[in-house]
């Protein structure tokens, strides 16, 4: 059978009424037939048959009808004595109830069943049409596309152009800036579309509230007393009454909105989140820092009391190391300063670097100049390969996170094993690696050894005590860097034990000297 939803209405009782006329039309020749060759019984079992054919397309109260008809016709024509409505045999009489009965019984059920079939059809387009929304909705990233995918489910479902106002990201309280999806409405249209949203509620033709409305206004509910925008559907009460047309409408409204209603919970819950996180590290850095500028303070303040108090009644041996622990402490908390100023810097969006071609040789040379000012043993070995290019860096960042390298290096093994700085070129990258010969890092903390705060037991053993000194922000400053430069900071392990750190930096082509040249001297005065 042909879905009836797809015919228009006068159309479809029209085609109707032709099927039931044809089963009558072949029924009453039939009829006729055996009425001359066999008899009465087989008559009345053709019109009990052709009632229940006839019901299958005839609504029940015209089923009902013209079976009465057909029965009346019946004792008219074949009931003795014929062309009569008199009966005169009292078993004729219980025929003709049997048969009216017997159809009418037949009529309901089939009518029952229609009704249930077409109302598991609709439901089941419904649920398509309510799965399909859902599925475009997830697809859409924009309010502009889910409203596009929300007007056409209720063009679909009521054959109007709908009209839909959405909230925007930035403006959740229903009376800020909004989303016009699709076809924006006018004045007054809008006026409407922003009550119906702030009540959260329906009205319209249908609705039995303002039905006398041109149009039917239905909020986006995302809660129950909260909607994230309206639908004008311009319908009138005639086209309202489709069953459970207002139902799938306000179900199809109340899908965007809940959409809506989870998107931005989900940015609440990021947002709430991010604030988290940030005053996490925030109080971490901020515990960190202070538990680790406790120590060298106090080794200053010490070391600076003894000079002041009993300078006079001290040696010279002594008095020169105290000045040393001074020069020394003082140095420590300089680098922590410095790498934690550097990783709030790196970490701020939008941070500018000043870079400049230079030489790999005087950035290894510098650094290492610096750190065996700090070595007593001279362990800092430098290795650079021969020709190679320049690099295209901020020198005072670059050179901070080779110090963090090396200084890491040297308190992580033990003399007299070396600690080389290493540059080399390696396909297309420039790598700086630092190596030491120390104990190694166990493999669960290969990876986590970049993250901040992580410090002091990620080696496999340390006896340098100097090793658990810092907030544990070296290393998640130093891959900042390099990835500031468009690098990266990677670990390896050592074949014969220890642990090599490289910057790997991609290599860039440097202009020639007589362009740069040109490029500085040329602009104007």
């Amino acid at each position: 059978m042909m879905d009836d939803s797809s015919i228009a209405p006068a159309r479809l009782a029209r085609w109707r009424w032709a099927w039931a006329s044809a089963v009558w039309a072949v029924a009453w020749a039939l009829m006729v037939y055996f009425e001359r060759r066999i008899g009465l019984a087989q008559v009345a079992i053709t019109l009990v048959l052709a009632s229940a054919l006839a019901a299958i397309w005839l609504p029940l109260v015209s089923s009902l009808a013209t079976t009465v008809a057909a029965v009346l016709a019946f004792d008219y024509f074949f009931v003795t004595p014929k062309y009569t409505l008199r009966v005169d045999m009292t078993e004729d009489v219980l025929l003709l109830l049997e048969i009216v009965v017997l159809s009418w019984v037949v009529s309901g059920l089939l009518a029952r069943g229609r009704v249930l079939a077409s109302r598991a059809r609709r439901n089941a387009r419904h649920a398509d049409q309510m799965r399909a929304l859902g599925d475009a909705l997830r697809e859409a990233e924009d309010p502009l596309q889910r409203g596009k995918a929300l007007h056409m489910a209720l063009k679909d479902l009521l054959g109007q152009e709908p009209k839909l106002l959405l909230r925007s990201h930035a403006a959740m309280d229903g009376e800020a800036s909004e989303v016009i999806a699709v076809d924006a409405p006018n004045a007054d249209e809008l006026a409407g579309m922003r009550h119906c949203m702030r009540l959260c509620k329906q009205f319209g033709p249908g609705t039995g509230c303002e039905p006398e409305l041109p149009a039917l206004y239905l909020p986006l509910r995302g809660g129950e007393d909260e909607a994230f925008g309206a639908a004008l559907i311009p319908v009138s009460q005639k086209q309202m009454a489709a069953p459970d047309a207002l139902t799938q409408a306000q179900a199809l409204c109340d899908q965007m909105g809940q959409l809506l209603h989870r998107a931005q919970t989900q940015r609440e819950a990021e947002a709430a989140q991010a604030h988290a996180q940030g005053q996490a590290v925030r109080n971490a850095l901020l515990a960190a820092i202070s538990h680790d500028y406790r120590t060298p303070l106090a080794a200053i303040m010490g070391a600076a009391s003894s000079l002041r108090d009993v300078g006079n009644k001290l040696a010279p041996e002594q008095r020169e190391r105290l000045a040393q622990s001074i020069v020394a402490e003082t140095h420590q908390l300089s680098r922590l300063t410095d790498n934690t100023l550097q990783l709030v810097r790196l970490d701020a969006p939008g941070v500018k670097l000043h870079l400049d071609w230079e030489s790999a040789d005087e950035l290894a040379g510098a650094v290492a100049g610096r750190a065996r000012r700090h070595d007593p043993d001279r362990r800092l070995k430098v290795w650079t390969e021969p020709d190679l290019p320049l690099v295209r860096c901020d020198a005072v960042l670059f050179a901070q996170m080779l110090e963090n390298l090396v200084d890491n290096a040297l308190k992580y093994s033990d003399a007299p094993a070396p600690v080389e700085l290493t540059v080399r070129r390696q396909g297309h990258h420039i790598v700086f690696a630092v190596r030491d010969r120390g104990s190694g890092i166990e493999p669960a903390w290969r990876e986590r050894i970049f993250d901040v705060f992580q410090r002091g037991d990620w080696r496999s053993s340390s006896t340098n005590s100097a090793a658990q000194r810092g907030a544990g922000v070296g290393l998640a400053v130093c891959r900042a860097i390099a990835r500031a430069h468009g690098g990266e900071l990677k670990l390896r392990q050592r074949g014969h034990g220890g642990s090599s750190f490289e910057c790997w930096l991609p290599e860039e082509e440097a202009p020639r000297v007589e362009e740069h040249d040109s490029a500085m001297n040329g602009a104007p005065t």
